[in-house]
Parts: C-alpha cells; structure tokens; sequence
C-alpha cells in the first residue's frame, strides 16, 4: 500500500473557507476512488497558525496518481491556491501491519 501525508499551512483567516472545500475533497476521494482506502483530514491544535494535515492511503502509487488527475481533486488544487501558505506531501510505502481492515 501507498500512503501520502500532506501538511497546508493556511494564511491568516482562510481555514473557515478551506474545510468545506477540505471535506468535499476527502469524501469525492474516498466515494469515487476504488484505489483511494483512506483519506484523513486533522487540524492542528496551534493557535498561532492554521494547519491541515491529510493522511491518505491508496492500493498502490498507481491509484494516487489517477488521484491527482481527477477533476475534484484539480478543482480543490485550483480553488484552494489562494488560501494555502504553504504545502508540503511526503509519500511513504506501508511497510505494517500487513494484517487488518486495509489489507
């Protein structure tokens, strides 16, 4: 399996604007990606700074890059450029459990 994590440090006052855009990017993932298994949405607990951090797994690294070609998550990329300070994704090979619900 195929995890990504993606980190959006938010500008000043943008969190209200970016979470629905936020959550209906996760559900579309989750509901229209066979690949895509697992699609958290956290926010960081820091009142100096709006953080969203996303941890995905996907079937394989495959499934993520149709991700990154649909149209929601282009829609998101786009829509949301404006209110992103910064972003960071790291990808990772699920190494264990090997047993479990995503197995």
């Amino acid at each position: 399996m195929f995890v990504v994590t993606a980190e959006f440090r938010l500008k000043p006052d943008m969190l209200n604007a970016f979470m629905p855009l936020m959550l209906i990017q996760a559900e579309k993932s989750l509901s229209n990606e066979p690949g895509c298994l697992v699609f958290d949405v956290c926010i960081e607990h820091d009142d100096s700074e709006d953080v969203v951090f996303l941890y995905e797994v996907y079937q394989d690294e495959a499934a993520f890059a149709l991700h990154m070609e649909t149209p929601h998550y282009l829609a998101f990329s786009e829509t949301t450029s404006e209110l992103v300070a910064a972003k960071s994704v790291r990808r990772y090979d699920r190494i264990l459990p090997q047993t479990g619900p995503l197995q």
